[in-house]
């Protein structure tokens, strides 16, 4: 595992696949990702489309919202194309519908709502209390050393996210991870980002997806891998309330309502580290036991 990108040598691989190229208007190219997984990361292709998206709006517009539905699983080896349909720019607000193609297919699709930011109402939840701080936990790469094989493929994937699961991750062993009713994570960036909010809201997008789906395993105690579980999003959606920093720590609380008929549903907050809600996620996922699982045939 010592080949495994990290640290800023992993930030910048990943601003390198959020660089999309224009090919023409409302056109875009993602590169292709190296790393050893033949799927796309579901958050990278997400974020891609943000940046695709983002980039067709006045620049003093922000994201507010987007919601995305995953519908084909991507190839790692090629490059994904997004087309962006400029569906309204108004006074305030411009959408943007963005889809993601390979082989002259969609794979993924998404409605994104930009807004110029008004005077208005203000409250928020702050983070809840007692939470053990990022610097009292061991990041996610040194669990990897204890259960390596919890992984497979990717073990060798680089890690742009620094990754702090404030008690039990799905990636321990089957049978040591305590049931949790909210899984909480610190994270960040583990490098230092650009300072366009366009790349810090992105960067949050391909993270949300890190971990959220997790909090339905954590209900239960279960587990990734070889005696617990293989999991695909189905759709995500977030909300982004307040500009933030993704390379300062930020606190992923998140939980699982209901999970039912082979699907689990996730919500998840995010707190910036003065404890401030700055966005909140929605997803759910196709959750499969694997043939090592207990019940399982």
């Amino acid at each position: 595992m010592a080949d495994v990108l990290v640290g800023q040598d992993a930030v910048d691989s990943l601003l390198g696949v959020l660089d999309l190229e224009r090919i023409d208007t409302g056109l875009f190219r993602g590169p292709r990702t190296e790393g050893g997984l033949q799927r796309v990361f579901g958050g990278q292709v997400a974020g891609q489309a943000l940046v695709a998206a983002g980039r067709t709006v006045p620049a003093d517009r922000h994201v507010h919202s987007l919601h995305g539905y995953f519908v084909r699983p991507g190839d790692s080896t090629k490059p994904i194309i997004y087309q962006v349909e400029d569906i309204r720019d108004g006074r305030s607000f411009s959408v943007r519908r963005t889809v993601a193609l390979q082989n002259g297919q969609t794979i993924f699709f998404m409605s994104a709502s930009f807004h110029t930011g008004e005077q208005g109402l203000e409250h928020a939840d702050h983070a809840p209390l007692d939470v053990p701080g990022p610097g009292e936990i061991p990041p996610l790469s040194e669990q990897l050393k204890t259960h390596p094989d919890r992984l497979g493929i990717w073990a060798r994937k680089p890690r742009p996210i620094d990754v702090r699961y404030i008690g039990g991750s799905g990636f321990s062993a089957s049978g040591e991870r305590p049931a949790l009713e909210h899984q909480r994570v610190w994270m960040k960036a583990d490098g230092v980002l650009p300072d366009d909010p366009l790349i810090h809201v992105c960067v949050l997008t391909y993270a949300s997806d890190l971990t959220l789906l997790d909090s339905v395993l954590s209900r239960h105690g279960a587990v990734w891998g070889p005696g617990g579980y293989l999991g695909t999003s189905l759709d995500h959606a977030l909300w982004f309330h307040r500009p933030f920093r993704f390379d300062d720590w930020i606190l992923y609380d998140s939980a699982s309502p209901t999970a039912a008929d082979g699907r689990g549903l996730a919500q998840g907050r995010f707190f910036d580290a003065d404890g401030l809600h700055i966005a909140s996620a929605t997803q759910e996922g196709l959750l499969r036991q694997t043939p090592e699982a207990p019940g399982v045939p």
